[in-house]
């Protein structure tokens, strides 16, 4: 596909020679901007909790609904991709994303961030799986491994620099720039994916858009990840609860049977017998639980239990995220030579056992004995990160790469959703931090099994 640059793109020095690594410094940027917001906010919530008066429940509230509508929603943003082409959906959600932002900086009480977290989480949806189908489409096969490992390195780097910014702003300026200053970031992103990228021509008819499948996939998941965020709280007895739960089975059953009499669906269920595909998608939901709950419930730890400010826990955090932006290009290099396989089974191994460290470290309350543990937890998550991407896309056809990134963010996503909710309902009635990462380990090592078992080089 030639490109043709016009006046903007002249001004920006791009050309069809190197469009390609400009999509791919945006779309790095774009999947940067999730990661810092995750470990940016996580770092906040203590502050903003307190600043706007929120119980324990509520303020995880504010993480939680944007990954619930983010994970409910990204595979309708990978079907949009394959209907609209990126050159539309990328922008429009970029643009969803930084207004929603911007308005999160303004609440004045939990109903209006919950609220505008909501529509944050709708603009992550539509743009994110938007931006790793299209450096999948940008670079040929040989070079996508690479191109993965450097799109990861960018983004990687903004969430190494979240725990500091997070602290920083929180404690010398205000958490409120924790959500504006992913304005700019966003612009930037439009302006760069509208000038430099152009849709190839469509092969074939349109994908029709799956409403059906849409409403009862976010109603099913918004009504279990309720009930189990709230049990906590209310218990696990009350009719409510057990209501949200038999209907979030019920709903979730209803999305079944719909996306299988689809012709076109919103989430295609036959990639699920693809065993790599499927054992890609286990791996990407528990590395985003254990992730949620090391930067999230981490910050939270210790800044409650160890007495740490906000700087000064954004500071002990960036540990964990260290090795992410360093080693992402290069594990990518590696896994286009050598495999996913014994990447993703040993980086998973490594960062499992560095979990259980970390939970019998609690045990001391002694940041010097967790330190090390968060560090090789680090390491040894992103040797499984990269070639889990890798593997996934290689996996699904050409034509269906937008779909396939959206179900592999919905499985990401669902998977921080969970590790939120269970581990709130966990810490209200527990009130102990070790047994959230006891519990996070233990569903580590049930996904290793699973990916030892299906997940081969044969298979990419």
């Amino acid at each position: 596909m030639m490109f043709t640059p016009g006046w903007a793109a002249k001004l920006l020095g791009i050309t069809d020679q190197n469009r390609k690594w400009w999509i791919l410094f945006a779309t790095g940027i774009a999947g940067g901007l999730i990661l810092l917001d995750e470990t940016v906010v996580g770092t906040a919530i203590p502050t903003i909790r307190k600043d706007l008066g929120m119980s324990a429940i509520t303020s995880h509230w504010v993480i939680n609904t944007y990954m619930l509508v983010f994970a409910a929603f990204a595979a309708a943003g990978g079907r949009l991709a394959d209907i609209l082409g990126f050159r539309v959906l990328i922008p429009a959600g970029a643009a969803l994303f930084g207004i929603a932002s911007l308005v999160a900086g303004f609440a004045d009480g939990p109903t209006v961030l919950i609220a505008t977290r909501t529509v944050q989480g709708m603009g992550a949806a539509v743009y994110l799986p938007a931006t790793l189908a299209m450096v999948t489409v940008a670079f040929p096969k040989e070079q996508r491994g690479m191109a993965l490992g450097i799109f990861a390195a960018i983004g990687t780097g903004f969430m190494a620099a979240g725990p500091l910014v997070g602290g920083f702003l929180t404690e010398i300026v205000s958490w409120r720039w924790v959500f504006w200053i992913n304005v700019p970031i966003t612009a930037a992103i439009a302006l760069i994916v509208g000038i430099a990228w152009f849709d190839p021509p469509r092969i074939g008819r349109r994908p029709a858009f799956d409403n059906a499948g849409l409403v009862t996939l976010a109603g099913g998941l918004g009504l279990l990840i309720f009930a189990v965020m709230q049990a906590g709280d209310w218990g696990w007895t009350q009719p409510v609860i057990l209501a949200c739960l038999a209907g979030g089975v019920a709903v979730l059953g209803m999305f079944v049977v719909i996306e299988n009499r689809r012709d076109m669906p919103l989430l295609e269920v036959d990639l699920f017998r693809i065993p790599a595909f499927t054992a890609c998608a286990l791996v990407m939901f528990a590395a985003q639980f254990t992730k949620i709950t090391i930067v999230v419930f981490g910050a939270l730890y210790l800044q409650d239990k160890l007495g740490m400010s906000p700087l000064t826990a954004g500071l002990a955090l960036l540990l964990s995220v260290a090795a992410f932006p360093i080693l992402s290009a290069p594990v990518g290099r590696l896994a286009d030579k050598h495999g996913a396989r014994p990447f993703v089974l040993g980086g998973w191994a490594v960062a499992t056992l560095m979990n259980l460290w970390i939970a019998v470290a609690t045990t001391w309350d002694n940041y010097w004995l967790i330190g090390p543990g968060l560090l090789v937890w680090g390491t040894g998550l992103v040797f499984c990160y990269v070639p889990v991407f890798k593997a996934m896309s290689n996996a699904v056809p050409k034509e269906k790469q937008g779909q396939g990134s959206g179900v592999g963010m919905s499985a990401r996503l669902l998977g921080g959703t969970v590790g939120v909710a269970v581990s709130s309902t966990l810490l209200v009635s527990t009130e102990s931090f070790q047994i959230i990462f006891l519990s996070t380990t233990a569903v580590m090592f049930v996904t290793l099994v699973l990916a030892w078992l299906m997940i081969t080089d044969h298979e990419e």
